[in-house]
């Protein structure tokens, strides 16, 4: 059956979170056209599906909304974190929906993050096939060679694979420090760091 995986539909609806969605899928609280439905992969038309959670009709219609963020550093661009930490959805008094980051910055990064409650274009922001750049400047410590600079253009094996390849931009050199600009194609977790460590 073609259509759009129940728990993505539930989270785009602005109810939970794609996982906690997946969890209110197997608990049996999920109605789909009168059935109980605990399958995780169950494919629906949100047009044409009756979707009810928790007793509740599922509004598949819902206002988008973009928001244009600049992170300051001591956030976690999550909507929730386990240790406690502030997170940009508290820089935000009051959101009009139930918003996600696209992308993330680390905590000690600092920038341009867009959240919304639009999971279509979130997804084609940052699923690696629409080759959507990313474009960080980054401050590096030491000194970046030639030939480290080639390296990072042609991409390198982490410890989760191949890197796509990355542009890279000397921006300012001095002895102690340099700035690069980097566009990256992929979002991995601390890709820039790890590569730069490597």
């Amino acid at each position: 059956m073609e259509g759009i995986r129940l728990h993505k539909v539930i989270a785009q609806a602005g109810v939970a979170s794609r996982r906690k969605a997946e969890e209110l899928i197997a608990a049996g609280r999920v109605r789909v056209n009168g059935h109980t439905v605990t399958a995780l992969g169950t494919m629906v038309d949100p047009q044409a599906d009756a979707i009810v959670v928790n007793g509740q009709p599922l509004r598949t219609q819902v206002t988008r909304h973009y928001l244009l963020l600049h992170k300051p550093k001591g956030y976690v661009s999550t909507c929730e974190d386990d240790q406690g930490r502030p997170t940009v959805l508290d820089l935000i008094k009051r959101p009009p929906s139930r918003l996600f980051p696209v992308g993330r910055l680390d905590v000690n990064s600092e920038g341009v993050l867009l959240l919304t409650n639009d999971g279509v274009l979130a997804n084609r922001l940052l699923h690696p096939r629409y080759q959507v750049p990313r474009v960080y400047v980054v401050k590096v410590q030491g000194a970046v060679s030639n030939q480290a600079l080639t390296q990072l253009r042609q991409g390198m094996v982490l410890d989760d694979g191949k890197t796509l390849p990355v542009g890279v931009e000397m921006m300012r050199r001095v002895e102690t420090n340099c700035t690069l600009r980097m566009t990256l194609y992929e979002g991995r977790y601390r890709q820039i760091h790890r590569m730069l460590e490597h």
